[in-house]
């Protein structure tokens, strides 16, 4: 040890530039895991923060977040009639792209039934929740948006009630909570010129088939009418009920598709989640390798530095274990200084990062011991070349 920190010492320039060159490598490789990990918890944190013990979709739907489910406005009637449901409650869940802020964002759009309903907002930082039926906005900070601001979308502005920290969809994007018809009109609303250019072409479409411009006129509203829907019904199941029982009498009697929350956890992870999860994992088992053996070549080099020294050593008689112990030594200080810097930015970086870094302590540890294991591994081929060295090396030999 004595040996290894004069070596130190004599080249603490170098030897500190090394480390923080193998901490800022190390420092990306904890960030992929906070990446990795923070893809899952955003992922199902939405279904988490909802709480509801039944999702109602389309059948034959893997909504609403993997698949597009479209039901009657008014099912969640149907859904709340049935034995053993407490309370039922519609939810439109909506991504869009639109200009906020000066610039052009994208943001996902939760529409929801403001008085006493499921899917409200979650991690409120600011402000309060919807509780007027229109024009009242809840949105994340992430879309620059501030209290009381006033938010054009579509063709209404609505007020801004209250801010939200890290509510976000699966994709990372930031959530936006409008009340259930506000969330309808967005999503459906159309272009004046685009309704304009359909109704003609509905126009002409009727009467070509033989209807006279009267009633073509008279017919055109029943064709282009859009029924509004929501893509979703949250249950919420009465005290004593089975959530077996109660799914199965809704996919017998309404036809429609129903998961628990864990089933729609599931869906996530193994539907939009793991094709993301499997590239962000390799990722970041290539970031570990490519680590481990950029800390092989510097402690190889460090040692190919000092070969003369080893060799002096040799030729004076020092034992082999000497030798090692000083290898042995610098590598895992290198190794230990650097993941401990690699960790300080990690702090540095985490709060500005646009995605959620999630760190766990359990995968930290692991990452830790296998950068230990890695460095003592990569120490042994300058040992090898070291050991291998002719003491006449130190005599110009």
């Amino acid at each position: 040890m004595e040996l290894a920190l004069k070596d130190i010492r004599r080249h603490l320039g170098k030897f500190l530039a090394t480390i923080a060159g193998v901490a800022m490598l190390l420092a990306i490789v904890l960030v992929m895991n906070g990446i990795y990990r923070g893809s899952i918890v955003d992922g199902v944190w939405l279904i988490e923060q909802i709480g509801a013990d039944l999702w109602v979709v389309e059948r034959g739907r893997g909504g609403p977040f993997n698949e597009p489910s479209r039901l009657p406005l008014d099912s969640h009637k149907s859904v709340a009639a049935t034995p053993g449901v407490a309370r039922a409650s519609p939810l439109v869940f909506y991504t869009a792209q639109r200009e906020l802020g000066g610039s052009s964002q994208q943001f996902t759009l939760i529409g929801y039934d403001v008085f006493g309903g499921h899917g409200g907002p979650g991690r409120l930082v600011q402000g309060r929740a919807i509780s007027a039926p229109r024009y009242e906005m809840v949105a994340d900070r992430k879309l620059g948006v501030r209290l009381g601001d006033r938010v054009p979308l579509g063709g209404d502005v609505y007020t801004v009630v209250g801010v939200t920290a890290g509510a976000v969809d699966s994709a990372g994007n930031p959530l936006v909570y409008l009340s259930l018809p506000d969330a309808q009109k967005v999503q459906y609303e159309q272009d004046d010129r685009a309704l304009t250019a359909s109704r003609a072409a509905g126009l002409k479409r009727l009467q070509q088939a033989g209807y006279g411009e009267e009633q073509a006129t008279r017919l055109l509203p029943l064709l282009s009418a859009t029924a509004p829907s929501v893509n979703t019904v949250l249950v919420q199941l009465g005290p004593g009920a089975d959530p077996q029982a109660v799914a199965q009498h809704i996919r017998d009697w309404l036809h429609f598709n129903v998961y628990t929350t864990e089933e729609e956890r599931r869906l996530m992870l193994e539907g939009r989640l793991s094709r993301q999860s499997a590239v962000l994992g390799l990722f970041r088992t290539l970031l570990v390798l490519v680590s481990i053996v950029i800390i092989a070549l510097i402690v190889y080099v460090l040692t190919i530095e000092k070969i003369r020294s080893i060799a002096t050593l040799k030729l004076i008689g020092a034992p082999n274990s000497v030798i090692v112990r000083l290898i042995l030594t610098q590598s895992l200080l290198l190794t230990l200084g650097g993941f401990a810097l690699a960790y300080a930015l990690r702090g540095v970086i985490a709060p500005g990062f646009p995605r959620t870094l999630a760190f766990t302590t359990q995968e930290t540890a692991i990452t830790f011991a296998v950068m230990l294991a890695g460095g003592v591994l990569a120490s042994f081929m300058a040992i090898w070349h070291a050991l291998r060295t002719p003491p006449q090396l130190a005599l110009g030999g």
